[in-house]
């Protein structure tokens, strides 16, 4: 389960990457790039980052609406398309951040939100969203999203989604729930059936810490288990880190630099492998 040092806060007990101030005033005025964890620990860099992104909204069944970020890259397409599941926070700067680093590598990223508008800052309200997401309901929204990306006019067609913690476990019910070209997981719950995981469609990543004491070698095991039982065990990647729960938030207090930026390549790869 994430805690306040494992999933992220401003109170990491570590050196956050950092930039220079000039460095940090030309990322400001447009006029520089810098590297994505540097961004996710800055608040400010991160609620810029995040403000090239809009807000869109989709009408699901029963006359519900549901908002989400989108970053789009430049050009014209078409594009692959990523779904970014939030993680137990709420959909904040760094998730939207994360999306436009994605639309400068070439993809359509569609943070979305599944607390309705609310986000966390502390242990105690994170708690209090999570668990009153509506499984049922939280299942309409990713799939109308990833239905919503496919039929853009901008999209190849293909679909992945994206995850961390609460996110990672709700990448994999997406993609469960309906059709994905690509299903990543950064140390999310993967509890599953193998009934449930044989309606799988696309290849899956996972990224997951050693020393993660709620996600662990037990139920990560359990789970290529039933991927194999599946028939799913050739669509399965598995990375383990000598890392802990939420190692890639460079913001929380047991991020690692190192592994963070090899997850984070390996995922852009896999992505660009199947989406295009």
């Amino acid at each position: 389960m994430c805690d306040i040092k494992g999933c992220g806060s401003t109170q990491s007990d570590k050196p956050l990457p950092q930039a220079t101030g000039e460095e940090r005033r030309s990322f400001l005025k447009g006029m520089l790039a810098l590297p994505l964890a540097v961004v996710l620990a800055d608040p400010l860099l991160a609620q810029v980052a995040g403000s090239r992104t809009r807000s869109v909204q989709l009408a699901l069944g029963g006359g519900n609406k549901v908002q989400a970020h989108l970053a789009m890259p430049d050009g014209n397409g078409p594009f692959p398309a990523v779904v970014l599941i939030h993680e137990w926070w709420g959909l904040n700067d760094q998730i939207k951040a994360v999306a436009a680093e994605l639309a400068n590598l070439g993809f359509m990223a569609l943070a979305v939100d599944l607390y309705k508008g609310g986000v966390a800052d502390t242990r105690e309200d994170a708690m209090a969203l999570m668990q009153a997401v509506n499984e049922d309901e939280a299942n309409d929204t990713l799939t109308g999203w990833i239905n919503w990306l496919r039929r853009h006019q901008q999209s190849n067609g293909k679909v992945g989604t994206m995850g961390w913690c609460f996110g990672g476990a709700w990448s994999l019910n997406a993609s469960i729930e309906t059709p994905v070209d690509a299903t990543i997981i950064y140390y999310g719950n993967v509890t599953r059936t193998p009934e449930q995981l044989s309606r799988l469609q696309g290849p899956v990543l996972g990224h997951f810490g050693t020393l993660d004491k709620s996600i662990d070698e037990a139920m990560v095991g359990g789970f290529e288990r039933a991927m194999a039982q599946a028939g799913k065990a050739e669509r399965l990647d598995v990375h383990w880190y000598v890392a802990d729960h939420a190692f890639a938030n460079p913001t929380g207090a047991r991020y690692d630099a190192d592994d963070a930026a090899l997850a984070w390549s390996r995922s852009v790869s896999f992505l660009h492998r199947h989406l295009g």
